[in-house]
């Protein structure tokens, strides 16, 4: 994992992704997923061009089953964007920095 991109578990979700002031994007995956893997490099990019104004977290699947359960969490890649502690958008799948980058734009 990278610098930007933190990791977030299920202990830690309340606080820092549904109290957060700011727009939070948390990228759901699993260290076997191959799209997963693909997308890393665009997420760590949108945690570090978005510092300060939106927060960017990682959660492993594999280890935090609740809140993936708790958000129907059914094929990984998953990122799913909150604003004031509610879903906003979810993207399934493997996609382009420029595809997160206009997600989180409109919640800046």
């Amino acid at each position: 994992m990278g610098n930007f991109a933190k990791e977030i578990t299920d202990t830690n979700f309340e606080t820092d992704v549904l109290g957060a002031d700011h727009p939070v994007l948390v990228d759901f995956w699993a260290e076997w997923c191959g799209p997963c893997r693909m997308i890393g490099p665009s997420v760590e990019a949108v945690a570090e061009e978005y510092s300060g104004k939106a927060g960017v977290y990682k959660m492993n699947v594999d280890e935090n089953q609740n809140v993936p359960n708790r958000y129907g969490i059914r094929g990984i890649p998953t990122l799913i964007l909150f604003k004031g502690g509610q879903e906003q958008e979810r993207i399934v799948g493997a996609v382009s920095k420029d595809s997160l980058t206009k997600v989180i734009e409109k919640y800046v």
